[in-house]
């Protein structure tokens, strides 16, 4: 029996599960082997492309020591194709070494393969992130400077 892959937008949508879930492992495992994760925005000191299912996984493993998601909300996807979504949403929650509130807008351009994110483009905003998560050590976290380059 032939299954058909999952669609862009089906893919997206158990991406944000996961994220609240705070399966980071999970998470991972929605890439292809050769999935890339594109950071346009990233400061300088930020990584700017996450390439391969293995460097995003230890990309991500600091994640949820960093930030407590909380709640995904103003969820919208825009399907291009079956391979092909844009998702738009708010993520909230608390940086968790401070307990400052956290709220953030993200846009994701997301291409899949047979099922599997080959291409994620998080268009997010570093100066936002940098405001919030000042003063904690993100040494070894998602956004630790030259992460993964």
């Amino acid at each position: 029996m032939h299954t058909t892959p999952r669609s862009a937008s089906e893919v997206a949508q158990e991406s944000l599960r996961l994220l609240l879930a705070k399966d980071m492992n999970s998470y991972a495992a929605l890439w292809a082997e050769d999935g890339v994760l594109a950071l346009p925005f990233a400061a300088p000191d930020q990584p700017s492309r996450i390439q391969g299912r293995a460097a995003l996984s230890t990309y991500l493993a600091g994640y949820t020591d960093l930030l407590d998601i909380q709640e995904i909300s103003d969820v919208a996807l825009h399907e291009i194709d079956r391979d092909r979504v844009v998702m738009e949403f708010q993520a909230s929650g608390v940086v968790t070494a401070t307990r400052r509130p956290y709220r953030m807008a993200y846009i994701a351009v997301i291409r899949t393969r047979e099922g599997a994110i080959e291409s994620y483009r998080d268009y997010w905003s570093p100066l936002a992130a940098a405001d919030v998560l000042a003063g904690v050590d993100t040494s070894g976290a998602a956004f630790a400077p030259g992460a993964n380059r």
